[in-house]
């Protein structure tokens, strides 16, 4: 566990982030595993239904990932707050939540994935093997909550670090399973899919048995965990709108994806990768802005909202040093990079024009992830969620299909820059007139050396 209400706050959060980033490029690489294994010995049919299953499994999971979320705000401002009963309580309530979540998830994407595909538009040739694939994944929800989940209780006490080894080792098994399963044995998209459940079971219990062992408070036990309603309430106060933000991101991604399917097999492979790649170099951002909302979150607690400017301004001098170095990276090795994933020329061709349209505004995506992080972290998800769907509903996904009828594919990608400078300009401003402060759950007292 990491205090982060004492220090400087650069060093802090740099130090925080960093295992984060890590452990989620790890995390990634699950995805990128799959693809890479599937795209070079499955076709590109195989390719795409990988690419096309992630957005409806997002889907799927995006409100329970929300509804956690705001507990781990919670366990943050409960730990800066020195209160250990409510954080040890929050857990509690956390993990009952996550547990039967994971099985409705299961049994939903289950019975539901074909006709969502169907109704999407997805090509013919991919439904069956996308279908096949999500419906194996589906089957390890509830490893891969329950891994996710510890770690979020991790990082509400402020350690990164614990989750990373595990998931490195689950990571580097993933990829040994997938080249046996699917090189090996020839059990085709099915056994993509069963590597990953299976990688996921073994990180979620080699970490459970760790912690069991080693550390009192975040142990998970057959004994009887502990339900309050009061702090379940707190946490979906602050989640649900995070929760309906991501379930709507996600359907915005469907409905992008809805668009990218007119133009067929080729289009959607490309798509897949270019969007394997814009998220791992999408990543600096997102840690920054998640260490930013658990640093925020303890320093409320502690009634140190000073800290705060100050770790924004620190945060956001990392997040856009970083962002400029990756935007250079990406445009300049977008086509060897397309090529680690596929052999095929139109493939990466069109995935190759995505990264040199949209890799380089990866600095205004930084910009609005970090500083959303402020907001999260103090409890305050409601707005950023309403500038979150105005970006993508009201801007991106309109643009997408009014460009794309007159400029082809490009169209669709341009839209996304500019969607991401709609959501920089206005969670500038609503940062700007300190409302936030007012939504923690540990009330402070401001004074005028504490404005920020």
């Amino acid at each position: 566990m990491r205090d982060l209400t004492e220090g400087k706050p650069a060093k802090l959060i740099l130090q925080f982030a960093t295992p984060m980033l890590i452990g989620n490029v790890f995390q990634q690489l699950y995805n990128v595993a799959d693809s890479v294994i599937v795209g070079r010995f499955l076709g590109k049919e195989a390719l795409a239904a990988v690419g096309a299953s992630f957005p409806l499994i997002f889907m799927l999971i995006s409100f329970i990932i929300g509804i956690a979320t705001g507990s781990t705000i919670v366990i943050a401002q409960y730990f800066g707050a020195k209160d250990l009963d409510k954080v040890r309580r929050s857990i509690d309530t956390m993990y009952i939540f996550l547990f039967f979540a994971s099985l409705v998830v299961m049994v939903l994407g289950i019975a539901f994935s074909s006709s969502i595909f169907r109704l999407i538009r997805l090509p013919e040739e991919v439904v069956p093997q996308a279908a096949l694939y999500m419906n194996v994944y589906l089957t390890g929800m509830v490893f891969f909550f329950g891994f996710n989940g510890i770690s979020a209780v991790l990082r509400g006490l402020g350690d990164s670090k614990t989750p990373l080894f595990f998931l490195i080792i689950s990571t580097l098994t993933n990829i040994v399973f997938d080249l046996l399963f699917v090189v090996v044995f020839k059990w085709g998209i099915a056994g993509a899919a069963g590597a990953t459940v299976l990688s996921q079971a073994g990180a979620f219990l080699s970490l459970v048995f760790y912690l069991n062992r080693r550390h009192e408070m975040v142990k998970l036990t057959w004994r009887k965990p502990v339900w309050d309603k009061a702090i379940f309430y707190q946490s979906t106060r602050i989640g649900i709108p995070t929760g309906l933000q991501q379930t709507f991101v996600s359907l915005g991604m469907l409905a992008l994806l809805r668009i990218v399917n007119n133009y067929g097999t080729d289009t959607v492979a490309a798509y897949s990768v270019a969007g394997r790649i814009d998220g791992l170099a999408s990543l600096p951002a997102m840690n920054f802005g998640a260490a930013l909302s658990t640093y925020t979150g303890q320093n409320i607690g502690a009634n140190r909202i000073r800290r705060v400017r100050e770790g924004l301004m620190a945060t956001l001098g990392m997040s856009t040093l970083t962002a400029v170095v990756t935007s250079i990276l990406v445009m300049i090795f977008r086509d060897p990079l397309m090529g680690l994933f596929t052999s095929d020329p139109g493939v990466i061709a069109i995935g190759g024009r995505y990264l040199l349209i949209v890799g380089g505004f990866y600095v205004m995506f930084s910009g609005m992830f970090v500083i959303g992080g402020v907001m999260r972290g103090a409890g305050d998800t409601l707005i950023p969620m309403f500038i979150t769907l105005f970006s993508l509903w009201i801007i991106r996904i309109p643009m997408a299909w009014i460009l794309s009828a007159q400029i082809g594919v490009d169209g669709i990608w341009w839209a996304i820059p500019v969607a991401w400078f709609i959501g920089l300009a206005f969670s500038f401003y609503y940062y700007s007139t300190g409302r936030w402060k007012l939504k923690s759950v540990v009330k402070f007292t401001a004074s005028p050396e504490q404005e920020v």
